[in-house]
């Protein structure tokens, strides 16, 4: 009896052990980067659930040429000062906004979650990058993501990156939080004309719907404020991915 109860508590614990082995084995094939095996390349193959970015049809980013002038709705912006918040996540500094901002598009309303960066730009315009850009995610009630891309080219300092960077988060996982407020709406170029395509996230899962509207005309950031990123950040983009059988609008004047 002593020995049944001996072996039934040795399974047990191999099927502890075997368990956690095989969490921790999917924690880890989970992990992405921006190089190496972890890179963009075979962000597919790390995860089952990473499977869309390379299988599917409808990716981002993408290289922005041959776009067709089309009468799209104009954006109506409706947001308000947020505190800072700002996490350094280990792909980008992402800066979460308080609840209560959004945008609205054709009659839908995306609220804004959260913006974060990438240098050089994720997206290129008839193949070149610009030297840096902002994402801004938004979500409708339906769950449909719309993000607003703000491309950034390099000249004279940005008032709202200052006012974030004195903030920023040096290290994966620093958290950090200020009184200090910001108005995201202060970053938005002052021409709200916009490229529109549907794409995907740029970062795995690569989910596709997303709601793309790349602003047309770039706003400037200093030298200065582009280093600071990118000597924390020596990479955060996703290659171009094709277009497949996508059009890309851009607003009229």
């Amino acid at each position: 009896m002593k020995i049944h109860i001996l072996q039934s508590a040795l399974f047990a614990t191999c099927l502890v052990l075997s368990s956690s082995l095989v969490s921790a084995a999917d924690t880890k094939k989970a992990h992405w980067g921006y190089e190496g095996h972890e890179g963009p390349a075979h962000w597919g193959d790390l995860a089952e659930e990473y499977v869309t970015c390379k299988t599917g049809k409808s990716q981002s980013p993408i290289n922005i040429t041959g776009s067709k002038p089309a009468q799209l709705a104009d954006i109506k912006f409706s947001y308000e000062p947020s505190a800072l918040d700002i996490v350094n996540n280990g792909h980008t500094i992402q800066v979460n906004y308080a609840a209560g901002s959004s945008l609205d598009v054709g009659g839908k309303k995306y609220k804004l979650l959260q913006f974060h960066f990438h240098s050089p730009s994720e997206h290129t315009v008839d193949g070149k990058p610009y030297d840096m850009v902002a994402h801004l995610v938004h979500q409708a009630d339906d769950g449909q993501l719309g993000v607003i891309g703000i491309l950034m080219k390099k000249g004279k300092a940005n008032p709202v990156i200052d006012s974030i960077w004195s903030q920023l988060p040096k290290h994966a996982g620093d958290h950090k939080q200020a009184d200090t407020k910001i108005n995201v709406t202060e970053l938005l170029p002052a021409k709200h004309t916009y490229y529109n395509y549907s794409g995907s996230l740029t970062t795995p899962p690569c989910s596709e719907g997303v709601n793309w509207m790349v602003m047309q005309t770039p706003v400037e950031v200093s030298a200065e404020q582009i280093a600071t990123f990118t000597n924390i950040f020596s990479t955060s983009v996703r290659p171009v991915q094709a277009l497949h059988e996508r059009s890309i609008h851009v607003s009229k004047d």
